[in-house]
C-alpha cells in the first residue's frame, strides 16, 4: 500500500498541473518523477482552453493573495492522505460504482413475474424497459452531475445521489403498477450515475499516476462485473420470495452505500478544498483579496455552462475520446443485449429454471473477473516498463497494450456463443463463449478508461462522462433490438452481426498506439473547452 509521504514528489508535480484546472468535474493528476519527463506538457498543449481568471499563474510566488497548498506536506492536499484513508476511499467509491450497474440487471430474470403480476399489454417492450430504462438514465445523469460537482464539489454529490438512490429503490419495491415501476427505475438510474460520472476523478484526486492502474481496476470492476452478478441473485430471490424482494435487496445494498459514504468519504477535489481554504483565510485575516490559486474568475452560471457542454464537445471533436468511447459503448451494449436474451437461450432453449438462468451469467462474470486480475496485475507494471524503455518519459498510450488482446477476444467470444447456441450444443459451450467475451471486455474497458484519464489530465472527468453517456445509449437501446434481431436472424447469424462490428473496432488500440500522441498534440484537434 502506498503512503502519503512516498508521494510527496507527486504532490509537487501536481501543484503545477492543478493551477490550470478550470472545472470542478475535472482533475489534475500527479505524475511520478520516474514516469514523466522533467518538463511535463501543459494541459493547454493538448486542448486549447479558455482564458484564465485570477488563478491562471499560481506559480507566481510574488503574489501573496493566491492561496495554494502549504508546501508538499500540506495535510489538506488529498495526495498526502494516509494509505488507509486513501484506499478506504477507493474501496467505498468502487462499491458505489459496483452497486449501480449491479442494480441494473438484478431484475432481468424477474421480468416474467413482474409481467404476470401487472398484466402488461406489451410484455416484450415493457419487460425489456425494466432493465434498459435504468441504463437510459445514465445518458442524462452525467451531464447534470458533472457541472454540479464543479460548483459544489464531489462529496455533496455523493451524499445527495446516494440518498435519492435509496429513496427511489424503495419506491421500486412498493410500486403499484408497471408505469410507476419504470418511472422509479429511471429516477434511481439518474441518482446511481453519480459514481460512474465522478468516481474516476475521485480516485485520480488521491492516487498518483504510478499506482492509478491498480486503483482504476477496482473501480472499473463495477460497470462490467456488477451486471453479471445481479441476475444470479435476482433469479433465485424472485423464485423463492417474489420479485419485490429483488428491489428490497437493492434498497438494503443502497442503504449500506449511503452509510459508508457518510462515514468514510471526504472532499477530495483540489478546487473546492482551496476555495474553502481561501474563504477561511479571508475570514481569519480580514484580507478580502485572498483567492484560490485555482479560481478561474468565472461565475457559477458560467462554470455550469462550460461544464455541461464539455463532455459532448470532447465526444464529438476529440478522436481519442470518440473512438475509445465508441469501443467501450459497443461492448457495454453487447453485455446488456446478451443479458436480456439469456432467458431466451438458456431458459427457452436449454430448459433452465428462472433461478438457474442466473447461473448462466456466471460465464461472463468469471471471464470478466479473470480479465480484471490480468489487467490489474500487469497494467502499472507494463506502464512502468514502457516508461523506463522510453527514457523515463511517460505516455498515455502506454495504457493500451491489454487492449491488443481484448480486441480479438471480444469478436471471438461472440462467435463461439452465437454458433454453439445455434447448434444446440451442450450448454457449457455458449457459457464458455460468454466467458471469453467477458475476459475481452475487461481488457478493453479498464485500459480505455485509464487512457482517457492519462491523455486528458484536467479534463479526465469530462472524458469519462462522455464515455458514460455514449455507452449508456447503446446499453439502453441495443437490448430493445435483441429479440427482433434474433427472431429474424437466429442466434448464430444474429450474434455474428455483433461480432463483425467488433471486428471493425479491432484496429482502434493499434491505431492509437502508433498515432495517439500525434493526434493529442495536433493543432487540428485543439478546441476551446
Amino acid at each position: 500500500m502506498p503512503s502519503g509521504n512516498d508521494d510527496q514528489h507527486d504532490v509537487e508535480s501536481q501543484q503545477h498541473q492543478q493551477q490550470h484546472s478550470d472545472s470542478g468535474s475535472e482533475t489534475a493528476h500527479a505524475p511520478h518523477e520516474d514516469e514523466v519527463p522533467e518538463k511535463q506538457p501543459e494541459p493547454e498543449d493538448q486542448l486549447r482552453t479558455s482564458p484564465k481568471g485570477p488563478g491562471e499563474d499560481s506559480n507566481n510566488a510574488q503574489d501573496p493573495n493566491l492561496v495554494t497548498w502549504d508546501g508538499p506536506d500540506d495535510p489538506e492536499n488529498p495526495l498526502n492522505w494516509s494509505s488507509s484513508k486513501r484506499w478506504t476511499t477507493v474501496a467505498v467509491v468502487s462499491y458505489l460504482t459496483f452497486l449501480a450497474p449491479l442494480s441494473s440487471t438484478v431484475p432481468a430474470p424477474t421480468v416474467p413475474y413482474i409481467i404476470k403480476d401487472f398484466a402488461v399489454a406489451d410484455p416484450k417492450t415493457e419487460g425489456t424497459l425494466v432493465t434498459t430504462i435504468y441504463i437510459l438514465a445514465y445518458v442524462f445523469g452525467p451531464l447534470l452531475i458533472a457541472p454540479l460537482s464543479e460548483l459544489y464539489g464531489r462529496l455533496p454529490l455523493y451524499h445527495a445521489c446516494n440518498t435519492l438512490y435509496l429513496v427511489f429503490s424503495i419506491a421500486c419495491a412498493v410500486a403499484g403498477n408497471m408505469s410507476s415501476l419504470i418511472a422509479f427505475r429511471f429516477l434511481a438510474g439518474l441518482a446511481s450515475s453519480c459514481p460512474l460520472t465522478i468516481g474516476a476523478g475521485s480516485i485520480a484526486d488521491i492516487v498518483p499516476l504510478r499506482r492509478r492502474g491498480l486503483a482504476m481496476t477496482f473501480w472499473v470492476m463495477g460497470p462490467l462485473v456488477g451486471p453479471t452478478i445481479g441476475p444470479l441473485a435476482g433469479g433465485y430471490l424472485a423464485e423463492s420470495r417474489g420479485w419485490r424482494w429483488v428491489f428490497w435487496l437493492i434498497s438494503i445494498l443502497a442503504a449500506l452505500g449511503w452509510i459508508l459514504g457518510f462515514i468514510f468519504l471526504r472532499e477530495s477535489y483540489a478546487t473546492v478544498i482551496l476555495k474553502r481554504k481561501a474563504a477561511r483565510l479571508r475570514k481569519e485575516t480580514g484580507n478580502m483579496d485572498l483567492v484560490s490559486a485555482l479560481d478561474t474568475g468565472r461565475s457559477p452560471r458560467q462554470l455550469f455552462a462550460f461544464s455541461i457542454v464539455r463532455p459532448l464537445k470532447m465526444l464529438l471533436f476529440q478522436p481519442i475520446v470518440l473512438m475509445t468511447s465508441a469501443n467501450m459503448a459497443m461492448i457495454y451494449g453487447y453485455l446488456y443485449l446478451l443479458f436480456t436474451t439469456f432467458p431466451r437461450v438458456f431458459g427457452g432453449q436449454y430448459g433452465f429454471s428462472t433461478g438457474s438462468v442466473g447461473l448462466a451469467y456466471l460465464g461472463v462474470g468469471l471471464g470478466s473477473f479473470l480479465g480484471l486480475i490480468l489487467t490489474g496485475a500487469f497494467s502499472d507494471r507494463t506502464v512502468a516498463a514502457l516508461t523506463k524503455r522510453n527514457g523515463g518519459v511517460h505516455k498515455a498510450e502506454f495504457r493500451l497494450p491489454p487492449m491488443f488482446v481484448g480486441a480479438f477476444l471480444v469478436p471471438a467470444g461472440l462467435f463461439v456463443y452465437g454458433w454453439t447456441a445455434e447448434a444446440h450444443a451442450h450448454w457449457i459451450l455458449p457459457i464458455i463463449g460468454s466467458a471469453i467475451l467477458g475476459f475481452g471486455m475487461m481488457t478493453i474497458f479498464t485500459p480505455s478508461t485509464t487512457y482517457i484519464i492519462d491523455a486528458f489530465t484536467v479534463y479526465a472527468a469530462s472524458g469519462t462522462a462522455a464515455a458514460t453517456v455514449l455507452r449508456s445509449i447503446l446499453g439502453a437501446v441495443l437490448p430493445l433490438a435483441g429479440e427482433p434481431m434474433y427472431d429474424a436472424l437466429g442466434l448464430g447469424w444474429g450474434t455474428s452481426v455483433l461480432a463483425f462490428i467488433a471486428v471493425a473496432f479491432t484496429p482502434v488500440p493499434f491505431v492509437f498506439w502508433i498515432y495517439g500522441e500525434r493526434i493529442r498534440k495536433s493543432e487540428r484537434f485543439r478546441m476551446d473547452l
